[in-house]
């Protein structure tokens, strides 16, 4: 529940997807940190910012996604920004998918690359373009959300990895959405016993999403961190996030993994919700993950259902445009695994009395 001016609210537009920003031993494993390390990093990791905590984060984050190193920034935006942009330069291309989070798609525009965008998980398309480009030279980087935040919708890792293989490209995902949700043990859509470095060269994910606290990361070999280390601006000449978050987040890293329920409850609301919301003749995209997006078209429409389902105590956030394509306004439900069966009996009933 949600305080906001004075009136309670159930909320559903939180991407807190495994429920630990507020769970106990993350908050003690915080304070903890604190009291050891202090309230900020205090400088760059480069300088004087990076602790016994930072790298022992980087370290668990490397074994859960079985790969060899693992670079922490100070937020997801961080780590999309300076990651492509050590990458790539003018003369390379960078081809996207077009409904990728916009942290990839500043970080493409402002790369001074070749920016080229690719229809919504059309890997025919995308083949198409990293043929054309192929005789012209320079480095190509392919770059895909894994969990698409606004649709929720998955991209098709093998098809995408093989396209970029077959080219001679280098495949970025931004996992952000899918890390602790799906996959074997909820590592993800690059889950590491079906893809390797070969496949998915660069890895991307955020610690404010599913593990509840706060930062990003990359995973990958050990020449893509050290030219990271050396080269993404994001990294050299930012505040390394505070020791204490590295700390609670090694402890929500490890409830994600132990805590296997957690998933089990959120794919049982996932189920419960998509059933009763086709009941009540709401337009649902294709999304099996906790993002569940309810199209209403019209921006005005979703601000006026948003605000009837205020009303009755339930917060669903309206996304509207520029953030999602125009005509296809909707209400992002977003769904945890603290919320209770009766919570989503609630949501329903609130969405049917806001369509009477």
């Amino acid at each position: 529940m949600l305080d906001v001016d004075g009136k309670a609210l159930l909320n559903f537009s939180s991407n807190d997807y495994l429920g630990l920003a507020n769970d106990d031993r993350v908050s003690q494993a915080l304070a903890d940190g604190a009291d050891r390390w202090g309230a900020g990093s205090g400088s760059s990791h480069l300088i004087c910012g990076h602790t016994e905590a930072h790298q022992r984060l980087e370290e668990a984050l490397a074994e859960y996604t079985d790969r060899p190193r693992c670079l922490l920034f100070a937020s997801g935006y961080a780590a999309n920004i300076g990651t492509i942009n050590a990458l790539t330069g003018r003369g390379d291309y960078i081809f996207e998918d077009r409904l990728n989070h916009a942290s990839l798609l500043d970080g493409g525009l402002i790369s001074g690359a070749r920016f080229q965008r690719f229809g919504h998980r059309d890997t025919a398309e995308l083949e198409n373009k990293l043929q054309h480009a192929a005789t012209s030279g320079g480095r190509r980087l392919v770059v895909t959300d894994g969990v698409f935040s606004m649709d929720g919708t998955e991209c098709d890792i093998a098809t995408t990895a093989a396209a970029a293989r077959k080219h001679d490209a280098w495949l970025m995902v931004d996992d952000a959405h899918g890390f602790g949700v799906v996959g074997k043990k909820g590592r993800g859509l690059v889950d590491a016993d079906d893809f390797g470095i070969d496949d998915v060269q660069v890895l991307i994910g955020t610690l404010g999403k599913a593990f509840g606290t706060q930062g990003g990361f990359v995973t990958g070999s050990e020449i893509l961190i050290e030219t990271l280390i050396q080269s993404a601006r994001t990294y050299i000449y930012s505040t390394a996030m505070p020791a204490a978050v590295a700390e609670a987040t090694l402890v929500s890293l490890q409830i994600a993994q132990q805590e296997h329920w957690r998933r089990e409850q959120l794919n049982q609301h996932v189920a419960h919700f998509r059933s009763g919301a086709k009941q009540l003749g709401l337009q649902l995209m294709e999304s099996a993950t906790p993002i569940q997006p309810v199209l209403l078209g019209d921006e005005r429409n979703a601000l006026t259902m948003s605000k009837a389902l205020e009303k009755q105590g339930i917060l669903v956030s309206a996304i509207r445009p520029p953030t999602v394509p125009k005509g296809t306004s909707r209400l992002r439900v977003t769904l945890t695994a603290v919320h209770q069966s009766a919570d989503i009996d609630r949501l329903l009933q609130a969405f049917e009395q806001a369509l009477s």
